[in-house]
């Protein structure tokens, strides 16, 4: 039987590692774990004494992971999780429901508005047990990727393909393809002269090379945070945007929306988790609803919903 040794982290070290990192400071780690400040202090020294590393920059504005201690941390959500799922999944094993316990879900805007609900209404119906708790996060540089990377959530609903590298240790698998279109306020006759309002997510890692050969599209005048403030100026007048799917789902009859052809843009959409994860009883429960849903199968049926007969129905009042 294997041992422990004086290098090995228990449970309730790691556990205060995640809490230093979350609350910036021991005294208000003490304060979540129910522990004196000497002792978050006297487990962290500890913990860096076994690791060799300093895990934390004191100061007297609080403490912040080092980069070592980004990593230690990561790795403590992690096998923090692990333990969480191990004590669920055996606890519903004696039951014969294995499916149970929290799941944590991160994804952008536009995926947690339009394509998580009904896919988590079916989830509940079918295991009550599963509490989904969705993060929004937003699709730039590390995205909701990196939120599973940090240990921070489970899967995550994420673009794929894009310009930055899926992060070590996870897995990815492809949904759909969501195609973009040409937005602007309803009646402009010529939409391609308004100037181009756009967001940091719709940057061009996805489309880049058809963005690059459009001469028509000029540098954008107006930048906003995120797709919901983008939508809201086409529809003022502000300007146009090349908006994919999703954000245009429910979108307001004071804006038009139009094809952009045959090779018009898309972008992956899909799910990231951790090798371990992808196994766990909650992972598959949600992956299954997602494959079930009409839009991840690549069906007319996911834009029937979200864009295509909209764009069919509102290109007959604008062309690009």
């Amino acid at each position: 039987m294997a041992r422990t040794t004086d290098s090995d982290l228990a449970p309730h070290e790691l556990r205060v590692l995640v809490a230093v990192a979350d609350t910036g400071g021991f005294s208000a780690a003490a304060g979540t774990l129910g522990l004196t400040q000497s002792a978050v202090s006297h487990s962290v020294r500890g913990s860096e004494r076994k690791i060799g590393a300093v895990l934390f920059e004191r100061g007297r504005a609080g403490a912040r992971p080092t980069p070592a201690g980004e990593k230690a941390v990561a790795h403590a959500r992690h096998i923090l999780r692990l333990l969480d799922v191990l004590t669920a999944e055996a606890r519903g094993a004696a039951r014969s429901d294995a499916a149970e316990g929290p799941l944590r879900i991160a994804a952008f805007r536009s995926a947690a508005l339009h394509l998580l609900p009904p896919v988590l209404q079916r989830l509940r119906a079918r295991h009550p047990g599963i509490e989904p708790r969705v993060r929004i996060v937003r699709e730039v540089g590390r995205g909701t990727a990196g939120e599973v990377a940090d240990g921070k959530a489970d899967i995550a609903i994420a673009t794929l393909g894009g310009s930055v590298p899926l992060p070590p240790g996870l897995v990815a698998r492809g949904l759909f393809e969501e195609p973009y279109a040409l937005v602007h306020a309803a009646g402009h006759t010529a939409p391609r002269s308004l100037p181009l309002v756009d967001w940091a997510e719709n940057c061009g890692s996805y489309t880049r090379d058809w963005w690059a050969a459009q001469d028509w599209i000029p540098k954008a005048t107006v930048e906003a945070e995120d797709d919901g403030a983008v939508l809201a100026l086409v529809s003022g007048g502000h300007g146009m945007a090349i908006m994919p799917a999703l954000s245009l789902a429910g979108a307001p009859d004071s804006v038009d929306i139009a094809d952009l052809g045959p090779k018009r843009p898309t972008r992956q959409v899909g799910y990231v988790t951790t090798a371990e994860l992808a196994g766990s009883a909650v992972v598959r429960a949600l992956v299954r609803e997602l494959r079930a849903d009409p839009g991840v199968t690549g069906s007319p049926a996911l834009f029937g919903t979200v864009s295509t007969p909209t764009v069919t129905e509102r290109s007959a009042r604008s062309s690009p």
